[in-house]
């Protein structure tokens, strides 16, 4: 790649790793928020929610909308509107300020990283070089989150307000550099535009997206208040039943539901969904054991957990090499075999581990995050036209961020049946319920390892198709053309 194409990989993964340095250290400076602001326990968690139901509601509508009306627009256009709605959560002074900034943040986002991965996706050419600049891609965002935690402790100690303000800066740099960089559409989609925009798609696109994680959201409420959560799963599920009659009326349809036919597409997605989903869920879990458990502060707890922080390293370096010679269905497989071991070896903590003890887990799960997400981006992507290319990143973005919220409350909700009944006061029983909620993440990447070995099955299904389709290729071209013209002479 040039010195250009490596500046602009540069401006797009910076919008990834601002994305997960963000919501590292808000999730590091919520206690101190709820303390300053005097919030309860359920408006701070809904300044965590907030940014994901606005994230994961808008991300499909996101996808298409970077298709349809602009890469360029709609990445440019979700990165201004970022900027501005952080630095509005820096100046709040009530919980209710702080949840509508991270609303509408997360909506930002969800039309600002499909933009970016779709430009990748039709800024480099298919193959090597698109494959290197997608695991530059993920391994970027991944490093964002684990040095978030890090810079999120030490903001936190100065004022939680510049864990806000931190990535306007940040931001507002992307931004300068982006509107040099970033290629203008090609004008055959600045044509397409010209066809309408399927008004009726988005509307229930969203309010399906938007109930759907709403529903799982209050998963991490229990039993509690359960008909609420009931109703907004059978609205979800209404929302998109119209949304598919839409689809299939509609004469230029916001989603072509064809899409969902191609099965490596969603065999990906389901794989980023449950991996993602495992890999939130455990670090969720293991930062309750360090704070409430062990007594760590945010700045030790975000230490200890840095070593996941690996694939940062690995991503653009060995899983690129490891891809070119083994393929991504055998690169995932093993992300998700290496993910399970890693999991699995926390499941007997104690409360006396030192943190060598806890050390194979942090860094096989950082190394199993470098082997299955950047992969599962690729093949999330490959293949798809380039017309379709925002549609396909808003999927894959769709599926990692219902895993994230999946994956938190489904631990959530299992320690909280866990821990029914018992002592507060007695950490014995505490732990007990961590060790029952830490078995989620585990079955989560198992479930993930059989999606993958379809696909390393399917996989060597094409390839025996290939090789069969060159035998027979071959065994034409090596009859002599004397016997190809009696063949045919015979044939007449």
């Amino acid at each position: 790649m040039g010195t250009r194409a490596w500046a602009l990989l540069l401006v797009l993964c910076g919008t990834i790793f601002l994305e997960g340095i963000d919501v590292a250290m808000l999730g590091i400076a919520i206690p101190s928020i709820r303390a300053d602001l005097g919030l309860t326990t359920g408006a701070a968690a809904w300044v965590m929610s907030a940014y994901v139901l606005g994230y994961a509601g808008f991300t499909l509508l996101g996808g298409r909308a970077a298709d349809l009306l602009g890469r360029r627009r709609m990445f440019l256009g979700g990165l201004v509107v970022f900027l501005v709605f952080s630095g509005l959560g820096g100046v709040g002074t009530e919980g209710w300020m702080l949840i509508v900034s991270r609303f509408v943040t997360g909506m930002a986002a969800a039309f600002m990283t499909p933009a970016a991965l779709s430009l990748i996706t039709t800024s480099y050419e298919e193959g090597p070089q698109r494959n290197k600049a997608l695991l530059i891609f993920a391994g970027t965002g991944a490093g964002g989150f684990s040095l978030g935690l890090v810079i999120g402790g030490l903001l936190t100690q100065i004022g939680w307000r510049w864990v806000f303000f931190a990535p306007v800066i940040l931001a507002g740099a992307i931004l300068v550099a982006a509107v040099r960089l970033v290629p203008r559409d090609p004008a055959a989609m600045r044509e397409a535009r010209r066809g309408g925009f399927d008004i009726a798609g988005a509307v229930t696109a969203a309010s399906a997206m938007l109930l759907a994680a709403y529903t799982v959201v209050r998963l991490e409420h229990g039993l509690r208040d359960w008909p609420v959560t009931l109703a907004s799963a059978l609205g979800a599920l209404l929302s998109g039943a119209v949304f598919v009659a839409v689809e299939r009326r509609s004469g230029a349809p916001l989603v072509r539901l064809g899409i969902l036919r191609n099965a490596a597409t969603v065999r990906a997605d389901l794989g980023a969904l449950l991996f993602l989903g495992a890999f939130f869920g455990f670090q969720f879990v293991a930062t309750l054991y360090l704070q409430e458990l062990r007594g760590w502060s945010s700045l030790q707890t975000a230490v200890a957990l840095i070593a996941m922080g690996v694939d940062a390293v690995l991503a653009p370096t060995l899983t690129p090499r490891l891809v070119e010679r083994y393929g991504n269905a055998k690169v995932v497989l093993g992300g998700f075999l290496l993910a399970t071991l890693a999991y699995a070896l926390f499941l007997p903590v104690g409360m006396d581990w030192t943190y060598a003890a806890m050390f194979p887990t942090l860094i096989l799960a950082g190394v199993a995050f470098a082997l299955a997400y950047g992969p599962l981006t690729i093949a999330a992507t490959d293949g798809v036209a380039a017309h379709e290319q925002g549609l396909a990143g808003g999927l894959l973005t769709t599926a990692t961020q219902f895993g994230s919220a999946v994956g938190i409350s489904a631990v959530t909700a299992v320690y909280g049946l866990a821990s029914a009944g018992a002592d507060p006061a007695d950490p014995a029983e505490t732990l007990s319920a961590f060790r029952v909620a830490l078995a989620v993440p585990v079955v989560m990447v198992a479930l993930g390892a059989l999606v993958a070995a379809l696909s390393v099955r399917a996989a060597r299904r094409e390839v025996r198709s290939a090789s069969q389709v060159s035998m027979v290729s071959a065994s034409q071209t090596s009859v002599n053309p004397a016997q190809r013209s009696a063949g045919i002479a015979s044939r007449k």
